[in-house]
């Protein structure tokens, strides 16, 4: 079976987390652009995307564009020493903020598991015991100072029933051979990657949708490929 999650070996400071968030909190974080995957209160603000811009929150893996650090990471002396300590090229990076009383609905990315040559890294700067985060319909808990890795090619969702804040740090990473020692030691299962994943129509027409609101290239060409496979 395909690993749907896993916890990496990395310890980082509650205290130095929540110093950063407090410069980001100065500046207007973008609610999410796929209105169809959630409900209640879903925001976001980049520290690195495409056009170098906080407010572009899209994070399609494996562009042909270069992405650039946002003037917001320069001011982030902390996260950059995270972000330093990833020993791979990385594409997107953002804060991703769900309020008390939303929820992320179940659904499934494009090419977003390891296998695809990118991973998708969650570090958890504040949640609360009530925060639900399902991958594959197992639920995982996710606490500050930790370090998790999903494979977002599987079913996942989030609800939050606390009264506090859940944000994020998250980082889309491109694999190379660091990384593949790195998930090696934290038990990556290598010999299920050649299992193809197979979508149900119904997950497909979903995706579709939701690259339909991203209108970019990339986004386009995704769209046509997944409307050969059905």
């Amino acid at each position: 079976m395909k690993t749907a999650f896993l916890k990496l070996p990395f310890h980082f400071s509650e205290e130095k987390l929540l110093d950063d968030l407090a410069i980001c909190k100065n500046y207007n974080f973008t609610s999410h652009f796929n209105k169809n995957d959630y409900s209640g209160d879903w925001t976001s603000i980049s520290l690195r995307s495409e056009n170098g811009e906080m407010n572009n929150i899209f994070a399609l893996p494996q562009t042909e564009k270069k992405y650039r650090d946002t003037e917001l990471l320069q001011k982030c002396t902390y996260f950059r020493a995270i972000i330093d300590s990833f020993e791979c090229e990385k594409e997107s990076i953002r804060l991703l903020n769900l309020k008390p009383g939303s929820v992320i609905k179940e659904h499934t990315d494009y090419n977003l598991g390891y296998e695809d040559g990118i991973f998708r890294i969650h570090i958890p700067i504040t949640t609360n015991k009530n925060v639900h985060f399902f991958i594959n319909h197992d639920e995982v808990k996710m606490f500050p100072e930790e370090c998790w890795y999903g494979n977002f090619n599987l079913p996942h969702s989030v609800r939050n029933e606390g009264k506090t804040d859940r944000i994020h740090l998250v980082m889309d990473c491109l694999r190379n051979d660091w990384s593949d020692k790195l998930f090696a030691e934290s038990g990556y299962n290598f010999e299920a990657e050649n299992v193809q994943t197979e979508y149900s129509r119904e997950t497909k027409l979903q995706m579709i949708e939701q690259l339909k609101l991203m209108d970019t290239k990339i986004s386009r060409e995704m769209i046509l490929q997944l409307q050969k496979e059905l």
